[in-house]
């Protein structure tokens, strides 16, 4: 009975202790503690990353300005000048806000350059892919990315895939054509809608290669990195903007001087800046395994919410291709975490076996 007792009240102790006296995987804070910051990351991230969502199909969904590329555009205009905010918050209070320094070099901008352009056909196919699709199929309208990285990787990196991995992008190809049936038969498919769902997933998967390839040039920092994608995006996009004759629609606006527009344009572009922090800070007090998961339950939650909101009715084969999406999408991370692990365990014996080999010979002789 006192062993028992003991044991309770150490467990007691261990979760309520002061932070300096207990080092629970090496952090220095008590279990209770850092599951409630977990689980406040966690819960930021959602909110967040839903309310972005939401946000852009509003202001893409808009018939009386049929203007994306113009959206897209503002929102890059947003991000950058928040940069500049950081930074001079940054050196006004070092201490609460940690923010690189954002001044503009034009060698480093044009080593950025092919980034940016994949980087701007990434956002504006992902809202056209939003605008068209509505939010509640736009998990699975957007669900490719997994497929085309290891596309991607193989074609570009000469990189092969286990078959457990490969069995988990069959089960999100398998996702994707269901929900596609479904939204046929539903009446509401829009064959434009998948297309730039399927485009903005290989971009996505290009964005991530070309991330890796342009970091050095910025020192590594994501923030740095936002900053000149944004900067390039904003000069890039104006021509655009004038090619596929989005300034008479922009100019003919009949909301152009509501301040409710913009704020609503300026709101959309603040989420589009804070998902990049909320992203890094999930990743930070989680691990990027449980980062995806997190990603892929956001995504349940986000399509259940739509069908809720919009009050509409779905099949039960149309929630079967939204779970078969996610769960792919999971597995697959799950997957590639447990190999990447058994690699990590695996290069320190493979070092010590080479480092032996040279003894074997010289006893051999």
């Amino acid at each position: 009975m006192n062993r028992t007792q003991l044991k309770r009240s150490s467990i007691l102790r261990m979760a309520l202790a002061d932070p300096d006296t207990v080092d629970q995987d090496g952090r220095g804070e008590p279990f209770i503690v850092r599951a409630v910051k977990i689980a406040a990351v966690v819960a930021l991230y959602w909110f967040v990353s839903i309310t972005m969502v939401f946000l852009n199909n509003y202001l893409l969904d808009n018939r009386d300005l049929d203007a994306p590329l113009f959206v897209t555009f503002y929102q890059c205009v947003v991000t950058v000048g928040l940069c500049w905010l950081m930074q001079l918050l940054s050196k006004l209070s070092p201490e609460l806000i940690d923010f690189p320094s954002v001044k503009l070099d034009l060698k480093t901008a044009r080593e950025v350059l092919p980034l940016s352009v994949v980087f701007i056909c990434m956002i504006t196919f992902n809202n056209l892919c939003l605008k068209y699709v509505g939010v509640a199929f736009y998990t699975v309208g957007r669900s490719l990315s997994t497929v085309f990285n290891v596309l991607f990787s193989y074609v570009v990196l000469k990189q092969t895939t286990s078959y457990r991995a490969m069995a988990s992008c069959g089960v999100i190809l398998g996702g994707f054509w269901l929900g596609v049936d479904q939204e046929g038969l539903a009446g509401s498919l829009s064959w434009t809608g998948v297309f730039f769902g399927v485009l903005a997933s290989a971009f996505v998967s290009m964005n991530a290669i070309y991330t890796k390839k342009v970091m050095p040039a910025v020192d590594g920092n994501i923030w740095k990195l936002s900053y000149y994608n944004n900067i390039n995006a904003c000069v890039l996009f104006l021509p655009l903007i004038v090619i596929f004759g989005e300034v008479p629609r922009v100019t003919g606006f009949n909301r152009l001087t509501d301040l409710g527009f913009w704020g609503m344009m300026t709101i959309g572009g603040v989420f589009g800046f804070a998902i990049g922090y909320v992203t890094g800070l999930q990743i930070k007090f989680t691990s990027p395994l449980t980062h995806n998961v997190s990603g892929t339950a956001k995504a349940c939650m986000q399509t259940v919410i739509a069908v809720v909101y919009n009050s509409s009715s779905k099949s039960l084969l149309w929630w079967t291709s939204n779970m078969m999406v996610l769960c792919g999408s999971s597995a697959y991370t799950w997957v590639k975490s447990v190999e990447m692990k058994k690699d990590s365990y695996k290069a320190p014996v493979d070092s010590a076996k080479e480092k032996l080999l040279p003894e074997k010979e010289n006893i051999g002789v």
